[in-house]
């Protein structure tokens, strides 16, 4: 049913107007399957959601801030999550639709959000008692910007923007961190 669901929401399907007959007629079961396994549409949606995340988070934690590539490793991170969105895009856009109105699904997402700015938060903490950035930084502050605005650039961007400027976006992204934030005079 998910891989359905994510069919549906690939040829242009609205998550919101989707109903759940649709989406067990797609998946070849009867309507009662569906609700076998997901109480309702809402509970399918945080199935494909966390399967979203999983990904995006594993490449931001390979990622070391003090390391010797660490702004063309930073590049390459974007480069991989906003590919990985990219090939998502359907399901990323179900997720903010719903998050505008469905308060599950807003706080899942305000949630996977927070895993990056607490790790963010880390690091910038890190940075700045290693003294390679400013000690007038405000890690927590610094985090929630650079994580929910890289978020909402990133979401914008594999919804409405061009693929062949994935690359562009995720260079301007890691500079943005890195000279914003991580390396900020």
């Amino acid at each position: 049913m998910l891989d359905a669901t994510q069919r549906l929401l690939e040829a242009g399907e609205s998550f919101t107007e989707l109903g759940v007959q649709r989406i067990a007629e797609e998946a070849d079961v009867a309507r009662s399957s569906f609700y076998a396994h997901f109480a309702d549409k809402t509970e399918l949606l945080l199935a494909l959601a966390r399967r979203l995340s999983l990904i995006a988070y594993d490449a931001h934690d390979r990622w070391n801030p003090a390391g010797d590539e660490a702004l063309p490793d930073l590049v390459d991170g974007f480069v991989a999550i906003v590919s990985h969105y990219r090939l998502h895009a359907s399901i990323l856009a179900a997720v903010l639709e719903v998050a505008a109105y469905d308060r599950a699904v807003s706080r899942f997402w305000d949630d996977q959000l927070s895993l990056f700015r607490e790790r963010a938060c880390s690091w910038l903490e890190t940075e700045q008692t290693g003294g390679r950035t400013s000690p007038a930084l405000d890690p927590g502050v610094a985090a929630r910007i650079v994580v929910d605005g890289g978020m909402r650039i990133i979401a914008d961007h594999v919804v409405n923007g061009a693929a062949g400027d994935d690359g562009r976006v995720a260079r301007e992204l890691a500079l943005i961190w890195w000279h914003g934030a991580y390396r900020r005079p």
